[in-house]
């Protein structure tokens, strides 16, 4: 039996908080969230002057008997917004203690339900997805979890999760080419309803920044969740070593000492500054973190901080 994502006490705890966008977003569907359009709901917003082929409900007859003027009340429409996760599902990150891809998968969840709970539509997709053991490719069954919204869909987000990092395993995966460039450009691409966008990956190959640019031409408000294990940013290694790519299955031989781990350390701090800029210089929230972080503190200390959630 698959492993729960959460305790009931934890999901209770979810509604209290809320997603923060900085866009407001025009959906299909009624929402809770504000719309820059004017529609029908009950605060008022402005008045324009009436035009031929206008409601004749809508006219606010107080106005006329005091201008005799026809005016048409306007009013603040409310509308739902598309949520958007993209999980890295490569063999890098099935990987580490605690595991990189559980840790996504249950960051996807919680922040999944918070937006199911605020009447929000939710959508996820698996990135550089490995054959599961039916031998589905990456575009095909449960690689992808439709739009959804509202509370009673939280046990179909939960399963779609839980059934995602159940059908991946890093050996499997060894060797497989994956091209995040080519396939964040044909997300935006194909994407009809831009809005805010969580990518959660540890970004372990080229061509994320080239993605994440085209994400941000299409209009989606990105939040990308770096996600390492301990043992990537705080490496416990001495001694000669043989190290081997999981992506790739390339080796590398090292002797592990002082010198190489400080090296590596300064590495490790200037790409996640790097990182952090790029993020700052195009509207990104960056949130880097290693899975040793509790995921209560993820959500409610590091994501209310970052203005992710409220």
């Amino acid at each position: 039996m698959a492993e729960r994502l959460f305790t009931e006490e934890f999901i209770h705890r979810l509604e209290r908080l809320a997603l923060v966008t900085r866009r407001a977003a025009a959906g299909p569907l009624q929402g809770e969230r504000r719309s820059s359009q004017r529609g029908q709901s009950v605060e008022f917003a402005d008045y324009r002057p009436y035009v031929p082929g206008d409601d004749f409900r809508r006219i606010d007859w107080s106005a006329y008997a005091r201008l005799e003027r026809f005016f048409i009340k306007l009013f603040v429409e409310e509308q739902d917004l598309l949520v958007h996760f993209l999980i890295d599902t490569s063999a890098s990150m099935n990987w580490g203690q605690p595991n990189k891809l559980w840790y996504a998968v249950r960051s996807a969840g919680a922040l999944g339900y918070v937006a199911l709970a605020g009447l929000d539509r939710v959508t996820i997709t698996a990135l550089g997805a490995l054959p599961d053991a039916s031998g589905k490719s990456a575009n095909g069954s449960g690689r992808y979890f439709p739009p959804h919204r509202g509370k009673n869909q939280a046990l179909a987000l939960f399963s779609f999760l839980q059934n995602l990092a159940g059908q991946n395993n890093g050996e499997n995966g060894r060797g497989r080419s994956f091209d995040p460039a080519r396939a964040l450009r044909s997300y935006a691409a194909a994407a009809s309803q831009p809005g805010p966008l969580m990518l959660l990956s540890d970004l372990m190959d080229d061509g994320w920044l080239d993605g994440l640019r085209a994400l941000a031409s299409r209009g989606f408000e990105v939040t990308l969740v770096h996600i390492l294990a301990p043992e990537e940013v705080r490496p416990d290694l001495q001694g000669d070593l043989k190290l081997i790519d999981v992506e790739s299955g390339a080796e590398v031989e090292i002797t592990a000492d002082y010198e190489l781990l400080e090296r590596y350390r300064q590495n490790l701090q200037a790409w996640q500054e790097e990182l952090r800029r790029f993020c700052s210089a195009r509207g990104m929230h960056y949130v880097p973190l290693d899975t040793s972080l509790p995921i209560e503190e993820l959500l409610f200390a590091w994501l209310r901080q970052k203005g992710v959630l409220k």
